[in-house]
């Protein structure tokens, strides 16, 4: 809980570096950064959110519904790109269905997108599991097509209600397994602090002093078994008109961390070759 958030300047040093970024592999990109996580845990929002900081204004280029009953409102596997001045900044990130008890996409899907088995734009099915012999199935992945980094998106106002969820847990658990059996680095955006903490809510930059964050924030690590430390706590854009610093620093620290996490895994495989 090392961050102090004071003015904006850390914000616009996040942005040149993000702008300044190139992968340590130019062959390798863009960097490809999965989400998963439970429906309404806030991966399409992230999506938007990260957009938002990166355009300077409030967008929403992933779709995303407030009412929950019919399940997922992502069906698709998308990937999304994020546009520079004159070209794209050189990592992705990629949006599928969120996971649900009993119901929902296959896991099998995840850990062949993982892989890097399954294009852009494949609609799944929680039936069963892609085919090879689908159109959307890449039977010869490389490197560039695989999952650089795996990404869990969990709301900070209902962890503690995820145990509830036992069929989520495992699925989630069943990823992250897989992931690390690949050497796949790992990380946590733990969303909707303001509405898990009263504090923060009143004032975001209190969100890295707040006990009731940490608290979540190590339920977190418990529960997925992601240390603290690859944690990120941010509010996504929701209801705002306009981006403002503090929220800005922290999703543009998160996604920092989260491509350098990226870059390292894409080093390590070529080092290895």
């Amino acid at each position: 809980m090392q961050h102090v958030i004071k003015n904006n300047r850390k914000s616009k040093n996040l942005l040149e570096k993000l702008n300044n970024f190139q992968p340590v592999n130019s062959d390798v990109t863009p960097l490809r950064i999965l989400l998963h996580g439970p429906v309404g845990a806030g991966k399409s929002s992230f999506i938007n959110s990260v957009d938002s900081c990166l355009e300077g204004r409030v967008t929403t280029r992933a779709l995303t519904s407030s009412i929950l009953e019919g399940g997922s409102f992502t069906l698709e596997c998308k990937t999304f790109k994020f546009k520079k001045t004159d070209s794209f900044y050189p990592f992705t990130l990629i949006d599928i269905c969120g996971l649900e008890d009993k119901k929902g996409i296959q896991t099998q899907d995840i850990i062949k997108l993982l892989n890097g088995h399954i294009r852009n734009y494949y609609t799944f099915n929680s039936v069963k599991a892609i085919s090879e012999e689908d159109p959307k199935y890449n039977k010869n992945p490389s490197l560039k097509d695989k999952i650089h980094c795996l990404v869990s998106v969990l709301s900070a106002n209902s962890i503690s209600r995820m145990e509830e969820k036992k069929d989520v847990i495992r699925k989630m658990k069943e990823v992250r397994r897989i992931a690390s059996n690949l050497g796949i680095p790992q990380a946590i955006i733990m969303t909707k602090v303001d509405e898990a903490c009263p504090l923060v809510k009143a004032n975001l930059e209190k969100v890295y002093t707040s006990k009731k964050i940490k608290e979540k924030m190590e339920l977190c690590s418990s529960t997925l078994g992601v240390p603290v430390s690859y944690i990120f706590p941010i509010k996504n854009y929701h209801e705002e008109h306009t981006t403002n610093n503090t929220a800005d620093f922290l999703i543009l620290d998160a996604l920092q961390r989260i491509v350098n996490f990226a870059d390292d895994y894409v080093k390590d495989q070529v080092d290895n070759d």
